[in-house]
């Protein structure tokens, strides 16, 4: 059996108490007022101020000590009263004429010593009179009417056959008989008929010896409970005479024994008595062994029995031989076996092949020595080992060698570790499902286990990473590894046939987006309660999250949160948002650098066609020329002007500006100012022009397509025009000596484009007869009267 059906074995009275109470009580509380507790408010009397809703009403654990019409009369719609743990004496059933819906009355544990019988709702399923004060069992004829009865508690010191005569035609469920105050004459003996009952448990006195002496028959019981045994010795056969009778029947599958006290002698004694009926679950719990333990001859015959349970031994025997106690056990001819919360350190090895198919030794202190070199359990299929002393991983494994038929192995809750440096582990190739959790492994364990392990369980250990080059787990379907300290979701590649994940409470920060095309066989995967940092490469998870069913990823989206950073700390994945642009860094380096591209790359061509490294450098010649001017002082900055005009041609054209332009200035008594001759020696060309156009009136141009092939024109034309607006004046002549096609003037020299597009100039005539003309215009430009500086500061007007 289970573990939790063993707990429903031994908890019926509890498990009906409870199914019953709270079922009501879960169907009515939609409505608060429906159901009221006044449980443990020390009453000493029902409260007049309750709801005529009422449904559900608990008074137990107080002090009331009597019941009246009045009290809960008016409660017609009632249907579960809970009155246990109060100081009733008397109790007049007619109380309850009014409340015809009740289904669930406890009056356990009061003082009752007995009732007034009255006709009684008929919807009544469970009646609790146990514990009380009663002789006689207080069973009234109007009970046979209780057709839906399922449950009755009573009380009695005494018996008679007869006593359940009333309700002999009832079928019920379950009957609890307090015989806590039973007593007889050692010389008489009583008989109890109980026709029509499942289940029956007998409760007896906890502190003295078993002395019941009264035979009790049963039809088609199933399911037997005794509470309170103490045995010793000498009234271990009262106890086995009082079981004659109630074990004949061959419908009694299961035996409970709650809160026993007993020799060993007598509890192999019980064994042995049970071993040839026909019960199949034998269930021991709050096992005291006292006074010795010996060698007892135990003789085992066939038996139906399938299962041993034993829950919580105490062992007041310090000094024993303890192959007497663990030879009995070991050599049973069951095919379950449970002996868990007890002192035993150890279980032998059967001596010959055991019918064992399921044991379960939980909360003993077994060592690795346990089995080790047993070849005898041939048939077991499932090994317990939970909460012992357990400490080599590698040691388990040579246990499991020679159970070829293991199937299921739990060896959790111990010390269990496994150095990688110790020798390969050794498996019986048979385990299917292997539980490991909840010790103090490390990553080496996954060089230690089954080949063809299924389902593995490795959570609460100390794991920080998977090795990646695990190869002996191809069948692994199951893989629970919560609460370790793993910081990444593992790969399928070692698990290939991986169905379920569990990988919760770990430190997992960054899971990889490609965990579900790693994994395909995934069907559920359970990563929650870990510090996700919710950054870029988390958004590629949670997009793959978004494109699996919502049944594969379990506990989405409560358990996944952010942890960091602070901004996002508990924000749901599922609500985390972060742009594309910023995540994708081909994408932002695209963004960014493609218009930086463009750019780059139109400032390159309008820099080449506009010739812009050409007005840098007369912009750099310009700016240190300037600096140069500020080092020399004031008054000499403010000196008068030198030249009427200075001329700028190109060399090509130097024979007709001194052949005609500079005689026919010169002797109108103009003072120009030539390169050739009024250049400093020792300054830079630039600065020379510089000068030579500031200390002018006017600057002449004289242009033709050679001035356009010339760079130092150009430079002279752009510090004159750059003067142009600095001093404010209209100082630049342009003379065309020859025309010049706009076609022909390169694209970097727009400034001469827009002067000739801008500005008048003059067109130097090829007939005689205009250049009289020509000249008045050149004069016009001068025709005021000037103070001019010699180079050697004479005024000259």
């Amino acid at each position: 059996m289970t573990k939790d059906k063993e707990c429903a074995v031994r908890n019926l009275h509890f498990v009906y108490l409870l199914t019953l109470v709270f079922g009501t009580i879960i169907h009515f509380s939609n409505e608060s007022e429906f159901v009221v507790d006044m449980s443990k408010i020390g009453l000493t009397r029902v409260r007049k101020d309750l709801s005529p809703k009422t449904k559900v009403l608990d008074l137990s654990q107080n002090y009331i000590s009597e019941l009246h019409l009045s009290d809960i009369g008016f409660l017609s719609g009632l249907k579960v009263l809970r009155l246990s743990h109060n100081r009733i004496q008397c109790l007049d059933i007619s109380i309850f004429k009014f409340n015809q819906d009740l289904e669930y009355l406890d009056l356990s544990h009061n003082r009752l010593q007995k009732i007034s019988c009255h006709p009684i709702t008929t919807s009544l399923k469970h009646l609790d009179l146990s514990f009380n004060d009663f002789d006689a069992l207080p069973i009234c004829k109007e009970f046979g009417n209780l057709t839906q009865l399922n449950f009755l508690g009573l009380s009695a010191t005494k018996l008679q056959q007869l006593d359940l005569l009333p309700i002999a035609h009832l079928h019920l469920s379950c009957i609890l008989l307090d015989l806590e105050g039973y007593f007889v004459k050692e010389n008489e003996k009583e008989s109890l008929q109980i026709l029509n009952t499942k289940e029956l448990h007998l409760v007896f006195h906890p502190n003295s010896f078993f002395s019941v002496r009264v035979n009790i028959s049963v039809n088609s019981l199933g399911w037997l409970q005794l509470t309170n045994i103490k045995l010793n010795d000498d009234n271990c056969q009262v106890l086995i005479k009082f079981l004659s009778e109630l074990t004949r029947g061959p419908t009694l599958l299961n035996f409970t024994l709650n809160h026993m006290e007993t020799t060993w002698k007598c509890l192999v004694g019980v064994f042995q008595f049970l071993w040839p009926k026909p019960v199949e679950y034998l269930n021991i719990y709050n096992l005291t062994i006292v006074e010795s333990i010996s060698e007892e001859v135990f003789t085992y015959h066939e038996t139906t029995l399938k299962a041993l349970n034993i829950e919580h031994v105490i062992n007041r025997v310090f000094i024993f031989s303890q192959t007497a106690l663990y030879t009995v056990f070991s050599e049973m001819t069951v095919p379950m076996l449970t002996i868990s919360d007890t002192p035993f350190v150890h279980m032998l090895c059967p001596q010959k092949p055991s019918t064992f198919t399921f044991l379960n030794f939980t909360q003993n202190i077994f060592t690795d020595s346990v089995f080790q070199n047993c070849h005898t359990l041939v048939r077991l299929e499932t090994l317990i080992l939970q909460k012992n002393e357990l400490k080599h991983l590698f040691k388990v494994g040579l246990m499991t060698k020679g159970m070829l038929s293991l199937e299921i192995l739990d060896v959790s809750w111990n010390s269990l570790e496994y150095d990688r440096h110790d020798r390969n582990c050794t498996w019986v190739g048979s385990i299917v499902v292997l539980n490991l959790s909840s010790n103090i492994l490390t990553d080496s364990v996954f060089r230690c286990l089954p080949p063809r392990v299924k389902v593995l369980d490795l959570h609460n250990n100390r794991i920080r990473s998977i090795p990646k080059d695990v190869t002996s787990l191809e069948t692994l379907q199951e893989l629970n590894v919560a609460s370790n300290s793993l910081a990444h979701l593992p790969g399928c590649g070692t698990f290939s046939s991986l169905s379920i994940l569990i990988i919760d409470y770990n430190s997992v920060s960054n899971p990889s987006a490609d965990f579900f095309q790693s994994c395909q066989k995934i069907r559920s995967l359970k990563a929650g309660n870990n510090p996700f940092q919710c950054t870029c490469e988390l958004r590629d998870f949670i997009q793959s999250v978004g494109q699996v069913s919502s049944e594969v990823v379990e506990d989405w989206p409560d358990s996944y949160k952010c942890d960091y950073p602070e901004s996002y700390k508990g924000t749901p994945l599922k609500d985390f948002r972060v742009s594309q642009l910023s995540c994708n860094t081909a994408l932002l380096i695209v963004t960014i650098g493609v218009p930086g591209l463009v750019l780059a790359v139109t400032v390159t061509v309008l820099c080449i066609y506009l010739d812009l490294p050409w007005y840098l450098r007369m912009v750099c010649q310009w700016t240190q020329t300037r600096r140069r001017a500020r080092n020399v002082p004031l008054g000499e900055l403010q000196r008068a002007l030198q030249f009427h005009a200075f001329i700028s041609y190109s060399e090509h054209d130097s024979a007709w500006v001194k052949n005609e332009l500079v005689p026919c200035l010169e002797k109108e008594d103009i003072r120009i100012c030539l390169h050739e001759r009024n250049f400093v020696p020792g300054k830079s060309i630039v600065e020379n022009i510089i000068n030579c156009i500031e200390k002018s009136y006017k600057s002449i141009f004289v242009l033709s397509p050679n001035f356009v092939q010339s760079e130092w024109c150009h430079y002279e034309l752009y510090f004159a025009h750059h003067n142009l607006f600095h001093e404010g004046s209209n100082n630049l002549i342009l003379i065309l000596l020859e025309p010049i096609p706009q076609n022909s003037i390169p694209g970097k020299y727009h400034k001469l484009r827009a002067l000739m597009a801008q500005r008048t100039y003059l067109e130097w005539p090829k007939e005689k007869s205009k250049h009289g003309l020509f000249w008045a215009n050149i004069r016009a430009a001068f025709n005021i009267k000037l103070i001019l500086v010699t180079e050697n500061d004479d005024v000259k007007a």
